[in-house]
C-alpha cells in the first residue's frame, strides 16, 4: 500500500486543497462512527489504501505554509479515527538516501507529524481543538510501534543532562508539554501526559524523572498510580522492550540532589529549626499540628491519603477502612 511521492511535483494549488480537505471532512464523519470497532478483512484493505492517500496529503506541500497546515491538520484528523492497525502503511515505505529512520524503518511520515505537532504547539488560541488530535494520534502509534517511539522520544526527551531548570521551564518541545499537563482543560493536559508517559513507557519512575512530581502528580492519581506501581498488562496493550534508561554522567553527578516535587536541583535553604532545642522542635511540631487538624476541621484544607490501589482518598476514609487498620498493624 503505497502512493509514490513525486519529488518534482508542484505544490498542490489552493483550489485543490480545499477540495481535498472537503473529502476529508466526509471521510472523517464517516469512518469515526466506526473507528473503535473491529474492521473485517475487506475493511481493513480498503483502510490501508485509504491511509497510504492520506501519507501523501501528509507529505507533499500547498502553496501557502498556511494551506500546508490546514491540509495536514484535517489528514492527522482522518488518521486518528482509523483503525490503528492499519496505520502501520504510514512506516512501511522503502528507505530513502535523504529520508529519517528509526531502526532501519521510514520515518519520513513520523517526522512530518512530529513538526506538525511543534507548529500547533506554538498556537495561542484554540490549541485544544488543533491539538488533541495530533497528540492522541502520536501517543496511540508510539504505543504500537516501537521505532516510532524511539524516533520520537529522541527528539522530544533527550537524556537528561541541564536539572538546574523546572522541566516546565524553557522552549523546548518537552517543556512545553509538560506546562500542558497542568493546563486547565482536563482532556488537553491527559493528552500531553499521555503521551511523555507513553514515551516513557508507561514506567512511573522515569515519568517523574523527566516532568517532576508535581507535574506527573495528575496523571498519577487518575491512573491509581500515586504509589508508584507499574502499570498492570491489564491496563495497558503495550508491550515495551526492557530497555533501561541511560542517565548522563551530568544528570548522575546532580541526581542525588534533584527535588523529585520540582525535577530540578534547587537551590540550598538554611535549617528553618537550626540552634533551635530539642523542646522547642517539639513545640514547633505540636504548633503545627494544631494549625492543620484546625484547617481541617473547618474544610479549608481536605488532608488526603493513596490507598491500596494508589488512589488518593480522604484520610477519614482511610481511617475507616478496616482492611487499611489491619494492614498497618501487620506493618507494625
Amino acid at each position: 500500500y503505497e502512493c509514490v511521492l513525486d519529488p518534482a511535483a508542484p505544490p498542490i494549488s489552493l483550489e485543490a486543497s480545499q477540495r481535498i480537505i472537503e473529502v476529508l471532512k466526509i471521510l472523517f464523519t464517516i469512518t469515526y462512527i466506526t473507528h473503535k470497532q473491529e474492521p473485517s478483512e475487506d475493511d481493513a484493505a480498503l483502510y490501508r489504501h485509504l491511509v497510504a492517500i492520506l501519507r501523501l496529503c501528509l507529505m507533499r506541500k500547498c502553496m501557502l505554509p498556511e494551506d500546508t497546515d490546514e491540509l495536514q491538520g484535517h489528514t492527522v484528523n482522518l488518521l486518528s479515527a482509523l483503525p490503528l492497525q492499519c496505520l502501520d502503511v504510514l512506516l512501511t515505505v522503502p528507505l530513502q538516501p535523504d529520508s529519517k529512520q528509526s531502526l532501519g524503518v521510514n520515518m519520513d511520515c513520523v517526522h512530518v507529524l512530529l513538526m506538525f505537532m511543534e507548529r500547533r504547539l506554538e498556537l495561542g488560541e484554540k490549541i485544544k481543538e488543533k491539538l488533541t488530535p495530533i497528540l492522541n494520534l502520536l501517543t496511540e502509534s508510539c504505543r504500537a510501534h516501537r521505532e516510532t517511539r524511539l524516533y520520537i522520544r529522541k527528539h522530544i526527551l533527550p537524556p537528561l543532562r541541564d536539572v538546574s531548570q523546572r522541566p516546565e521551564e524553557g522552549t523546548t518541545v518537552k517543556s512545553r508539554l509538560v506546562r500542558l499537563m497542568t493546563h486547565l482543560d482536563t482532556d488537553l493536559k491527559h493528552c500531553a501526559a499521555d503521551l511523555l508517559f507513553v514515551l516513557c513507557k508507561e514506567n512511573v519512575r522515569r515519568f517523574v524523572k523527566y516532568t517532576g512530581y508535581g507535574n506527573a502528580a495528575g496523571l498519577l492519581a487518575t491512573r491509581g498510580l500515586l504509589g508508584g506501581q507499574r502499570v498492570s498488562s491489564s491496563s495497558s496493550e503495550a508491550h515495551y522492550s526492557s530497555d533501561s534508561d541511560s542517565d548522563t554522567e551530568e544528570y548522575r553527578q546532580a541526581k542525588d540532589r534533584i527535588n523529585p516535587v520540582t525535577g530540578r536541583v534547587e537551590a540550598e535553604q538554611p535549617d528553618p529549626m537550626e540552634g533551635m532545642t530539642e523542646e522547642e522542635k517539639e513545640e514547633e511540631a505540636k504548633r503545627l499540628i494544631m494549625l492543620f487538624n484546625k484547617l481541617s476541621r473547618e474544610n479549608i484544607i481536605q488532608p488526603m491519603g493513596v490507598d491500596e490501589e494508589g488512589k488518593l482518598v480522604p484520610m477519614k476514609g482511610l481511617e475507616d477502612n478496616p482492611e487499611s487498620d489491619s494492614d498497618q498493624e501487620e506493618k507494625n
